[in-house]
């Protein structure tokens, strides 16, 4: 047996308006301002536009969410919000008007769901519309010329919505602020790159993400867009790998394309968090970088990166460094030495640091050793990785009996012990599951762990490990020969 759930007498109000596909801007004046934000979402659901540019030009509140509304609309909608927009900016349709941010990022749904009855918490109209504004809105945003607030993922060409955004914002730049916070650029032409920067000046980004085949070359042409980021908070440059030719570049234009985008990096005095990820840079580019930094980075994240004994001087030199949080290396080709310097870095970061990832840089016992009485003297420590390292089950021994004092650990990985492994590299489950255990025994007679596992290096057939933790599970291929 169904049931039969009546539309409510608002649902019936709301329908009932965006019938008409119009409304006049003395019908909005007299709308109560807790009405906007359903009819807002009914008209732009129903692609009524017209009634969409007139309630962005009246809209009653500080901020218009609007981003999370474009995301799966046409093209046609945003156009009607810019649209809005304009009529905002040239009439003088409304004395109540209070909008200062039209943002148009993907956050903010909670705002939405108020209104929509989405959201179980109790709040009043006034807590649904200030709570989601303050906690994103930047502090420039809250001035009174008008802001257009966004991100912008730009990915090998422009598409029709950014196309659309752009074009628009490009007229509109000298009437209303325009805010670029997050941007992340995947093979985008250097040249477009310019031309955007020219409408969201530089200095307003927080987070940068660049992903090319063309690392140095790229950096070199994008240094002085670069150093305008005066704000920028977190940078990440990965090199990927394109089917498309890279270029052959003589050694001392990389060499000066290199320096001359690192020295950026001394006009970054905002910058906490830095992500490279790559074998682009030379060890003379990493004693530059190091030297260039001017604000104490909070995350460092180095991936398949070749760093020399000399990198490990200039890291536990930089004083940079001293307030690290978290600390990443991955698939990093160690040298031989330098452990000595990395050493020195963990003892000046142990009152701060509270993640350390070694993942998949096949360090091997000696190594591992250099570090170990740093390792436990890192009582803020939450959570470590080790995986994917060459420790035998000795060694492994002593970073347990180190890591059992480190009472604030939360999450660990630990790479199965060397000798769960046969001749050809295959695991061995008796002495894996055996060897395990007794250093899981290690840790438990100190303290008792919370999300722990040991890890064998992933099987080349089925592409999946044994894993040692609360419950042991075993790779396809292992449990398929147990059947």
């Amino acid at each position: 047996m169904s049931t039969y759930n009546p539309p409510t007498l608002l649902q019936l109000a709301l329908d009932e308006v965006v019938k008409k596909d119009s409304i006049d801007f003395s019908d909005l004046e007299d709308l109560p301002i807790t009405l906007f934000p359903p009819l807002f979402i009914k008209a732009f659901n129903s692609r009524h536009t017209e009634i969409v540019k007139k309630m962005v030009a009246t809209w009653p509140f500080p901020c218009l969410p609007v981003g999370a509304l474009l995301k799966t609309a046409g093209v046609e909608m945003l156009q009607a919000v810019l649209d809005g927009i304009d009529i905002l900016l040239t009439q003088n349709v409304s004395l109540r008007r209070k909008l200062q941010v039209v943002d148009m990022r993907d956050v903010h749904q909670d705002f939405w769901d108020v209104w929509t009855g989405k959201n179980d918490g109790v709040h009043s109209a006034d807590e649904g519309i200030k709570e989601p504004i303050s906690k994103h809105v930047p502090k420039y945003a809250l001035r009174r010329l008008l802001k257009v607030v966004t991100d912008l993922s730009l990915f090998f060409y422009l598409n029709t919505h950014q196309r659309c955004f752009l074009q628009w914002a490009q007229q509109r730049n000298e009437y209303v602020r325009l805010c670029c916070l997050k941007m992340k650029i995947l093979a985008f032409p250097v040249e477009n790159i310019k031309w955007i920067l020219n409408i969201f000046h530089p200095n307003y980004i927080e987070e940068l993400e660049i992903y090319t085949n063309q690392v140095l070359p790229f950096l070199s042409c994008f240094a002085p867009c670069f150093g305008q980021m005066r704000n920028l908070l977190r940078f990440h440059v990965c090199q990927i790998y394109l089917m498309s030719g890279s270029g052959v570049y003589r050694f001392a234009e990389v060499k000066r394309g290199a320096a001359k985008f690192l020295s950026q990096f001394s006009k970054l005095k905002c910058l906490q968090h830095l992500s490279m990820n790559g074998d682009y840079f030379s060890r003379y580019h990493m004693k530059h970088l190091f030297r260039c930094l001017k604000s104490p980075l909070e995350s460092l994240s180095m991936n398949r990166c070749q760093l020399s004994k000399s990198d490990f001087k200039h890291m536990s030199d930089c004083q940079r460094l001293y307030q690290l949080k978290h600390l990443q290396f991955h698939g990093v080709e160690f040298p031989k030495s330098g452990f000595k310097s990395l050493q020195i870095l963990l003892k000046n970061v142990s009152e701060t640091l509270q993640t350390l990832k070694f993942e998949h840089c096949k360090m091997n016992d000696s190594q591992l050793k250099v570090l170990l009485p740093a390792l436990s003297q890192c009582s803020q420590l939450t959570m470590v990785n080790f995986c994917d390292n060459d420790f035998s089950n000795l060694v492994l021994k002593d970073l347990l009996k180190c890591m059992a004092n480190l009472s604030k650990l939360c999450v660990e990985q630990y790479p199965a012990p060397l000798e769960c492994y046969d001749h050809r590299r295959n695991v061995v489950v008796e002495e894996f599951v055996q060897l395990c255990s007794d250093l899981m025994d290690i840790l438990i007679a100190k303290r008792q762990p919370k999300t722990i596992i040991f890890a064998t290096d992933t099987c080349s057939h089925c592409l999946r490990r044994c894993i040692y933790g609360r419950k042991t599970s075993l790779c396809l291929c292992w449990q398929q020969r147990e059947v």
